[in-house]
Order: structure tokens, then C-alpha cells, then sequence
């Protein structure tokens, strides 16, 4: 056998700093707050099903996002010790297999943990820990494509933690007017996660990485991002108006109306702008997810 095979195999436990470095925390907050969306628009009481929202809460983040976050870093290991060699897998602080046996693991106690929250619930965590490894494991790797990598995450971040938020606290399939909302917040994120892009144009470029602002240019890729965000937003608050809710619908039209102004700065120039879009622009956007969230509960739990 192989000298470095076995080192590999048999190589120490990494520090538990260095695996929480892995995991990334500061990427959970997106489907947490999605989550949450999902468990104010199921209308159910929080008081009386609190600790499922919590372990709903731990499940979105620091289980299934976190899976994701290890299995990326995973399979871009070599790739990072070219761009990003402090990073805990290419400095070896987490040194051998480690990277993909927490990977494993993370994969295995998510699904234990969505296990015993519904059947709704564990079938959302399948398909979100199968969207996780597909962005980065050979052969699929979705993260190559400029459009079903975005997708794919905007999907799981947005859409599945959604929709876990509601079917924890209902124990069922949600309404069919949040689940119009859940896939019209999912695709706008598409726009969201291709600003997320504009970071590593470069070496997307040299990958092979076929990233939206690779494949048609810094401009036009912007303004894409910005009419696949906007879009989905006029849609929902039409929807509102119908539904009778004018008061969140003028709600996420002025957060909408915001935006489009923070746009104009962006596409003005968006390599320098996108970070400072995605501080403000993006809060807004979230912001409007909250308020639609409030109106589907207003409608399907009788609050006002």
C-alpha cells in the first residue's frame, strides 16, 4: 500500500477550530432566515412549537448548510491550495480524509435530525444534501455551469429552508400559495448567487468555471442578475394585491423600489459595487421575503 495512502488513512483528529473553520457559520445565516420566512408563513403558533423551530433552525444551518460547505471545500481542496492555501484543508489543519469523512458525517446526522421532524421535512433535507453534493462532487459538479450552480444553491438556501421552516411547524406539505412564493423568492436568489460570482471571475475563467459574468461579460451578467431579481418580485406583489394583503404588497413594492435605485449603482460598476450591493440590496430583498412570509401566515393561520 501507498506510504501516503496510509498517512492519509490514518492521519490525527483535526482541532475543532479547525473544523468549525470548515463548516463556515458565517454561511448559515441565509437559509436560517429562510428557514424562519418558512415558519412565520406556516401561521402556526410559535409558542407552543418552539423547540421544533429551533432544531428546524439547526437543522437549515449548522447541519445541511454546513454538509455543503464541507463537501465544497472537499473537492475543491487542490484548486484551493493554488488560491487559497490557508484554508483548513489545503494548510492541513485538517489534514488526510478528515475533510470528507466530516463531510459524511455532517450528511448522515442531518438526515437523522430532519428524520425526526416529519416526513416533509426529511424529504426536503434528501433533496437539499443531494443538491449539496451535487454543486461539487465529480461527476455532476453543478458549480461548472453558470446556471445550474446558481440555481442549485439559490434553490437550497432559499426554497428548501422555506419550505423545512413550514412543514416543521405544520407536519405537511405547505399551502399551495406559499409554495408559489417559496419558487419565486428561489428563483430571484438565482440573481443573488451570480453577483456571488462576480468575486472569482478570473479564476473561473482559468477553471473552465463557465459562470454567468464569464460567459457574457461583467455588464451584461450584472444586469441579468438584476432583472432575474427583480422580476419574481413584481410577480409576488401582484400576488399579494390578489390575495388581499395591499399592505405587505405596498411593503415589498417599496423594498422592491429600493432596490432598483441601489441597481443603478451597481451596473454603473458592478466589480466594485457588487459587495456593497450585496450588503444593502440583498438585505432588501430578504427584508421583502420576511414581509410576504407574514401575509401567507396572516392567510393560512387566521393572523393579522
Amino acid at each position: 500500500m501507498d506510504p501516503q495512502s496510509v498517512s492519509a488513512r490514518f492521519a490525527p483528529a483535526p482541532h475543532p477550530r479547525a473544523v468549525l473553520e470548515l463548516l463556515k457559520p458565517i454561511t448559515w445565516f441565509a437559509p436560517m432566515w429562510a428557514f424562519m420566512c418558512g415558519v412565520v408563513s406556516s401561521g402556526a403558533p410559535l409558542a407552543e412549537k418552539w423547540p421544533l423551530a429551533v432544531a428546524g433552525i439547526v437543522l437549515a444551518g449548522p447541519m445541511v448548510c454546513a454538509t455543503s460547505q464541507a463537501v465544497n471545500d472537499w473537492y475543491d481542496r487542490h484548486v484551493d491550495a493554488i488560491n487559497e492555501p490557508d484554508r483548513p484543508i489545503p494548510s492541513g489543519r485538517i489534514p488526510g480524509r478528515w475533510g470528507l469523512w466530516i463531510a459524511i458525517a455532517w450528511t448522515g446526522l442531518s438526515l437523522l435530525v430532519a428524520a425526526t421532524l416529519g416526513i416533509w421535512v426529511f424529504v426536503a433535507a434528501v433533496v437539499g444534501l443531494l443538491f449539496a453534493w451535487a454543486y461539487s462532487a465529480p461527476p455532476v459538479r453543478l458549480k461548472m455551469s453558470g446556471w445550474w450552480g446558481p440555481a442549485s444553491v439559490a434553490i437550497s438556501y432559499e426554497g428548501i429552508s422555506w419550505f423545512t421552516g413550514a412543514a416543521v411547524m405544520t407536519g405537511a406539505l405547505p399551502d399551495v400559495r406559499n409554495l408559489m412564493l417559496i419558487a419565486l423568492y428561489s428563483f430571484g436568489a438565482h440573481g443573488i448567487m451570480t453577483l456571488n460570482d462576480f468575486k472569482a471571475i478570473e479564476g473561473d475563467r482559468q477553471l473552465g468555471i463557465r459562470s454567468l459574468p464569464v460567459q457574457f461579460g461583467v455588464a451584461n451578467a450584472a444586469r441579468l442578475a438584476c432583472a432575474v431579481m427583480a422580476a419574481p418580485q413584481v410577480v409576488v406583489i401582484g400576488l399579494l394585491f390578489a390575495w388581499g394583503k395591499p399592505w405587505h404588497a405596498v411593503g415589498v413594492l417599496v423594498a422592491l423600489l429600493a432596490q432598483g435605485v441601489l441597481m443603478r449603482r451597481l451596473l454603473s460598476d458592478p466589480l466594485k459595487h457588487v459587495p456593497w450591493y450585496n450588503a444593502t440590496g440583498t438585505t432588501l430583498y430578504v427584508l421583502g421575503m420576511l414581509v410576504s412570509a407574514f401575509a401567507i401566515g396572516s392567510l393560512t393561520g387566521g393572523q393579522s
